[in-house]
């Protein structure tokens, strides 16, 4: 798109860019609540400025271009509204910044925008919700609780802007040490990993049963103690699902007993509906943080086979673990096993985990599987 400077917004053939095609529409809102607007100067930090015009010209980049980092990022057109800020403008110019020197193309750069808005925008949503719940007791009568929302920001926002920073440096660091230790460039992206869902059995009869809220605090309560789980034990939580959680592991030995402490941690609480848990192992193509391909979706179809509070995995799995001593063939090979070292003066192989090859069966879209069921050795933690 050509900008031209009339501030038109049109192209060659006189089409206009859907962020102007509004017009002023937006330019004056005298219903706009003074208070918002406050709230986003104080956590924005700037006043505004901009229309998305003026923006795109001060950065240096096309309209369409603006316009597409600024739905990635996850905001709705607005017209020519004077909203934007400089912050917005540096943005802008740091994004086409990285196209220009040829360190990111255009699509990875929408990327970028896309995959930071889609996380932020979910832990924005829940930190606001959450510290209007629990920290917004009035501190004086008939205060509402949007009154109150201006001090409990000003107070919070230096604070968490600097755990975010910290806490995403950390998360990077991790991620490029996984990329450092990878066999080669292919790896990086198609990688062999143990992919696990684990899903609340009944979840759906519950919805019936229980008040949004106690749904909200059994929802809550399940996330939070399978992120704990799947972080302590060296794995990486994907994402949750509400009534499901899919994790990853580079290791399957770390991803079986990531599967198998889930199960027994909610089998231990009375609040908690039983568990099944359905693992696979194999290539992994990952994006945006996400993982796809028919090993996750093998975990997904064994998780909706699995029994209740049990562990399946696929073949591919099970041989992994019978590859690296972390379980034995069969039951048999280990009494042999074991038989032959005591007659060596030796220590018996110690298995973490046992394999018990279940029936066949077929599973929609990816064949005949042979599922294994999963359990821990007796006297293994």
């Amino acid at each position: 798109m050509t900008v031209d400077d009339t501030g038109s917004g049109a192209d060659a053939d006189g089409r206009v860019d859907p962020l102007q095609e509004r017009g002023n529409a937006h330019a004056a809102d005298p219903g706009e609540d003074p208070l918002a607007l406050r709230l986003e100067q104080l956590i924005l930090g700037a006043e505004r400025r901009y229309t998305p015009f003026q923006a795109a010209r001060s950065a240096g980049v096309s309209m369409e271009l603006a316009s597409r980092f600024w739905r990635a990022m996850g905001f709705a057109d607005i017209g020519q509204a004077k909203a934007l800020t400089e912050a917005d403008v540096l943005a802008l110019r740091r994004l086409a910044g990285l196209v220009e020197a040829g360190l990111l193309s255009e699509a990875m750069a929408v990327q970028v925008a896309r995959s930071t808005g889609q996380t932020t925008a979910r832990l924005a949503e829940w930190q606001m919700d959450s510290f209007l719940e629990g920290l917004t007791e009035p501190p004086e009568p008939g205060m509402t609780r949007t009154e109150v929302t201006y001090p409990i920001v000003e107070l919070l926002l230096p604070e968490l802007e600097e755990f975010l920073v910290y806490v995403w440096r950390r998360q990077l660091a991790a991620s490029a040490g996984r990329v450092v230790q990878s066999a080669d460039d292919e790896e990086m992206v198609d990688r062999r990993l143990a992919v696990g869902f684990a899903d609340l059995v009944g979840f759906t009869r519950l919805t019936r049963r229980m008040e949004e809220e106690e749904l909200g605090e059994l929802v809550e309560a399940f996330e939070t103690t399978a992120a704990d789980l799947v972080a302590a034990r060296g794995g990486r939580l994907i994402k949750t699902l509400g009534d499901e959680v899919l994790y990853a592991a580079d290791d399957a030995g770390i991803a079986a007993d990531i599967a198998l402490r889930l199960v027994e941690t909610l089998a231990n609480d009375e609040t908690m509906p039983e568990l099944r848990v359905g693992m696979a192992f194999g290539t992994v193509t990952t994006r945006m943080g996400d993982v796809f391909g028919t090993t996750v979706n093998l975990a997904s179809r064994l998780t909706s086979i699995a029994p209740r509070d049990a562990v399946l995995v696929d073949s591919d799995f099970a041989e992994e673990l019978i590859r690296t001593g972390e379980a034995p063939a069969s039951e048999a090979e280990a009494a042999e096993a074991a038989a032959a070292a005591e007659k060596e003066g030796e220590e018996p192989p110690k298995y973490r985990f046992a394999l018990q090859p279940m029936w066949q069966r077929p599973v929609r879209g990816l064949g005949v599987v042979e599922p294994w069921l999963l359990a821990r050795r007796d006297g293994q933690p």
